[in-house]
């Protein structure tokens, strides 16, 4: 079969769900809801940690970048399965699709670091509670968020630089809801071995790291929460990280459950499924999570419902 080289493709078709012909305007407004939903619980959280000054703390503060990242999260892909499904717009230009992959990715790296970054932050409140103001001040954390910024976007790069090598043959349908790096992957003619050697280092240097030290901070937690006495030292202990360490397994669980299965009983079909449940689920959950469980935001959230009442 002769091979077509990257540089003359100029677009690709995104498929969606097509293995649910009858359910494509259902599955629609199934998804705007789900979005709008995240955008409404995440600018709200957002909000509220920038207008109420009890919330003006290193906690609240990566809270509300990660509200922003799951904004963005979505926002990268749900919209185009949205025309998709709705218009039946399955088309992409190579470059929005190419741009698509790469803010996908930014973001991906960006999730785990800040979670990583707010599991720190947690661990030195419950552990290091008498030093916490001096240990995690402005700086620190303007520099920690800096650092996931940086990192998020530095990451991909070398996905982007061999990505334009790459030839296509046959069919330039991607059987996913968006320009997924896997899927591009499977219409590849060409050898990927690097390229996959490649996303085992950034795992090793970059997905790892920020699990260990995620999960290191949650040892570190769990036993400091578990030598103290009193019970209800204990709960309040506990009522400061339990929000954050709710978002943290139910986001490797999905990671886990979606990359972890042995490829034998992997399909493309079932990845997407599970992809679409992490890049909807976490992001509509975790305001609801943070709200729901932190009495911060539950009265910085009925300050601000009640001002806006009162204006309206």
């Amino acid at each position: 079969m002769e091979k077509e080289n990257f540089s003359t493709v100029t677009e690709f078709m995104i498929l969606g769900f097509p293995e649910f012909p009858g359910l494509q305007v259902p599955l629609f407004f199934l998804f705007l809801l789900i979005y709008l939903t995240i955008l409404m619980g995440n600018v709200t959280i957002i909000t509220v940690t920038c207008l109420d000054s009890r919330l003006h703390t290193p906690m609240y503060f990566f809270l509300s970048n990660l509200s922003f990242f799951d904004i963005s999260y979505t926002s990268v892909t749900l919209p185009k399965l949205l025309d998709v499904l709705l218009r039946k717009n399955y088309h992409i230009s190579f470059g929005g699709c190419f741009t698509q992959m790469y803010i996908f990715l930014c973001l991906a790296c960006m999730e785990f670091v800040i979670l990583s970054v707010m599991a720190y932050d947690r661990y030195v409140a419950v552990c290091h509670p008498l030093s916490y103001h001096l240990i995690m001040n402005k700086k620190i954390c303007i520099l920690m968020i800096m650092g996931t910024w940086i990192i998020g976007f530095l990451t991909p790069v070398s996905y982007i630089i061999l990505f334009p090598q790459f030839s296509f043959c046959g069919s330039y349908e991607i059987n996913h809801f968006f320009c997924d790096f896997s899927a591009l992957l499977k219409l590849s003619c060409t050898g990927t071995s690097i390229i996959q050697r490649i996303v085992y280092v950034v795992c090793v240097f970059v997905g790892m790291p920020c699990f260990f030290s995620t999960l290191t901070s949650y040892v570190y937690i769990i036993s400091t929460i578990l030598r103290i006495r009193s019970t209800e030292g204990r709960r309040k202990a506990f009522s400061t990280c339990s929000s954050h360490l709710t978002v943290v397994i139910l986001f490797y669980f999905t990671l886990l459950w979606l990359y972890m299965r042995p490829s034998s009983v992997q399909s493309m079909d079932e990845n997407k499924v599970i992809t679409v449940l992490h890049n909807t689920l976490i992001p509509l959950f975790n305001p609801l999570i943070y709200s729901l469980k932190n009495n911060d935001v539950k009265n910085a959230l009925r300050k601000f419902f009640y001002q806006t009442l009162r204006i309206c």
